[in-house]
């Protein structure tokens, strides 16, 4: 008699969400151009992880080539967010790291090589502009000529394994979950005075990057929206009330009518805040869906 054959018990892994995204940026009132830059792709698959990141150049006189130092430190973080994002799937011969090693690389190899690599984009645009434009002072010292590219970033990176994110200076990293909870995980602790934020032209930028790490142990539990956005939409608001209402508002509007009709009213409410802050207003935003399950059988 042959022994009953044991079948073991299947496991039925929770689906993997699937996100959609919208952008949007307007530049500020009596702005000559927009300094913001922003960009956003992914599914957030292991193929295609969720990739967003807005940056918000300084603007002003010292800053005069803060567009460009804001479209650099965009590209920049798109690229190091798309080797993080293999590293988390395991794309390497030996298989992912631990979460341990992967959170030691975010908090600090990840923000070590984006503000060496922004410094080599920008340095080398100096350079390339030094030759035909000859404009600046020759004898400028590295730092100095970074001034001119200074701007703020904020990014993140979600993968089926963990969500991930880093901010320098202002600006907003915003997590509404299903209950409309609004969370901030990187604001910071004091509230910057003034027109003053960090920069990734600042001395040792690396070491003022903020990190948030939140490895997904559920895809259920996470966030129904994220946003990321510069400061011109939170300014925009008498209070911090009228930004998490706002936030709070869209992820509701985004459940109810879908991504696509957001997206045709998003530059008119972007608009509306530019003018009340009059800064450039940008807003990149990812939206949780969650596949249909497959039917039994």
């Amino acid at each position: 008699m042959s022994e009953p054959q044991v079948h073991e018990a299947e496991v039925h892994e929770p689906p993997v969400p699937d996100w959609t995204t919208l952008t949007g940026t307007v530049q500020g009132m009596n702005k000559p151009r927009n300094q913001d830059f922003h960009h956003a792709e992914g599914r957030g698959t292991a193929k295609e992880p969720l990739i967003l990141a807005v940056a918000d150049g300084h603007g002003s006189a010292a800053h005069a080539r803060s567009s460009l130092g804001a479209r650099f430190a965009v590209d920049t973080f798109t690229r190091q967010a798309e080797q993080f994002g293999e590293l988390a799937a395991g794309a390497g011969t030996d298989g992912p790291p631990s979460l341990a090693w992967l959170l030691n690389h975010a908090q600090y190899s990840f923000p070590r090589r984006l503000v060496s690599a922004w410094r080599k984009e920008a340095l080398g645009n100096w350079e390339r502009l030094q030759e035909t434009e000859q404009r600046a002072d020759p004898a400028a010292t590295d730092e100095q000529k970074l001034v001119l590219y200074g701007t703020t970033l904020i990014g993140a990176v979600l993968t089926p394994q963990l969500f991930a994110a880093w901010q320098l200076g202002d600006g907003d990293l915003t997590l509404v979950g299903d209950d409309g909870r609004v969370e901030s995980p990187l604001a910071p602790v004091e509230a910057e005075l003034g027109d003053e934020t960090e920069s990734l032209c600042s001395r040792d930028a690396w070491r003022l990057v903020r990190m948030h790490w939140a490895p997904v142990t559920d895809p259920s539990r996470l966030p129904r929206l994220v946003a990321l956005s510069t400061d011109g939409l939170s300014k925009s608001f008498a209070s911090d009330r009228g930004f998490t209402e706002f936030m709070t508002g869209l992820g509701e509007r985004l459940s109810a009518e879908g991504t696509a009709r957001v997206r045709e009213v998003l530059p008119e409410w972007l608009a509306k805040a530019a003018q009340f802050s009059g800064d450039d207003t940008t807003l990149v935003a990812a939206r949780r869906c969650l596949p249909p399950l497959e039917e039994d059988g």
